[in-house]
């Protein structure tokens, strides 16, 4: 394995002191650069799933690269827009029930309040006091709500402008870039950079796409489980919970409360609402433990601990576009830790162990913990 070589002469404080500076420093560009990154970086990502598309058009029907990423860019624009028209009907299906939602979670609210009641013997009238509190204090700032909505709606319309202009120019000058990244390192590193961006490429894509492959199979199951429950919105509710648990821990918790809520506020039963939670909790764990290893492949593995302070520290930066962001963004960090001679402890930090067993003289077996293979071991198996 080709690593690139640098000095560590200098003392363990003195680096551990520049790693703690550049963390910082680079944490508060990122989130002073929200604005301009978040987009580029879903960008880098939509552009690594459009690659193999537009590279294809080029060679079999010997496209020029701008005529090749607009094919490849439109395709894009397309799919998006079939799932905003389904989330938007199905969206309006739930404004249309909404004075049905209103009244089942008032009758709700009001069996509440009698167990609160008989309980802790708080009175219905002191609760309502407190919820007349926070009503009023609601309404008094409906109108910068109202402003924030209009402004976080064009934000979005904004955002999504700017990913699909960055898509477009990345596949037009990744030749370019390429070139670039190349000639930015040393001769003698340029057979190691290259293989880096290749195998960031191999990845991403993969990842990607074992990602979507992941969220339709979890979408079509919890689809026909929530059908055969015969709940209504099965397959909206089944495409939020597709959609939600692409985020690692946290994602399945919000289409839990989403879809129980959701559920609840369509007068189902109280069976059929536990059998709603009952079916997202054991798809989830069918997901984790079966799913995703066998479709994601997990090609850079990432141990647990590392996963969830991304997803937390994702958030604290970026909100929800974080979370989504900060997987891919710690594994192309581990493909290049794994390269660089100086960076190779934090690649095992990002990394996993593995249990094996090793036998032991008089024919005993003991479990054994190793580091993972890496990356290069696993494609050159491939």
């Amino acid at each position: 394995m080709t690593v690139v070589k640098t000095n560590n002469s200098s003392p363990f404080y003195i680096k551990l002191a520049s790693i703690l500076v550049v963390l910082v420093i680079l944490g508060y560009l990122f989130v002073l650069g929200k604005s301009l990154l978040s987009p580029l970086l879903y960008a880098f990502l939509f552009a690594m799933l459009l690659f193999p598309v537009t590279r294809n058009l080029e060679n079999r029907f010997n496209m020029v690269t701008a005529l090749a990423a607009s094919i490849a860019i439109i395709l894009l624009i397309a799919v998006i827009t079939l799932i905003g028209i389904f989330v938007g009907t199905q969206l309006a299906n739930l404004t249309t029930d909404w004075p049905q939602f209103q009244q089942e979670f008032r009758e709700m609210i009001a069996g509440f309040q009698r167990w609160i009641t008989t309980r802790f013997h708080v009175g219905i009238k002191q609760q309502l006091e407190y919820v007349n509190t926070a009503t009023d204090s609601l309404l008094s700032s409906g109108t910068s709500i109202l402003g924030t909505t209009v402004l976080s709606l064009s934000s979005v319309l904004l955002f999504v402008v700017f990913t699909i202009i960055y898509t477009f120019l990345l596949l037009f000058y990744r030749r370019l870039l390429v070139r670039f990244l190349v000639a930015v390192f040393n001769k003698e590193n340029e057979f190691t950079v290259r293989e880096i961006l290749e195998e960031v490429q191999y990845i991403i894509q993969k990842y990607i796409v074992g990602l979507l492959l992941q969220m339709a199979i979890v979408t079509l199951v919890c689809c026909i489980a929530f059908s055969i429950i015969g709940i209504r919105y099965a397959i909206f509710l089944g495409f939020l919970t597709g959609i939600f648990n692409i985020v690692p821990y946290i994602g399945i918790f919000t289409a839990l409360v989403l879809s129980t809520l959701i559920t609840i506020g369509s007068a189902a039963s109280t069976t059929t609402v536990l059998l709603v939670m009952v079916t997202i909790i054991v798809v989830h764990l069918l997901d984790s433990n079966i799913l995703l290893p066998a479709v994601v492949g997990s090609k850079v593995k990432i141990n647990a601990l590392i996963t969830l302070l991304g997803v937390i520290i994702g958030e604290m930066m970026w909100g929800i576009s974080g979370m989504f962001l900060s997987i891919p963004i710690i594994a192309i960090g581990k493909i290049v830790f794994d390269r660089v001679e100086s960076l190779k402890p934090w690649g095992i930090l990002l990394g996993e162990e593995k249990l094996v067993m090793v036998k032991k003289a008089g024919g005993k077996k003991k479990v054994k913990s190793v580091e993972a293979p890496s990356l290069e071991q696993d494609l050159l198996k491939e």
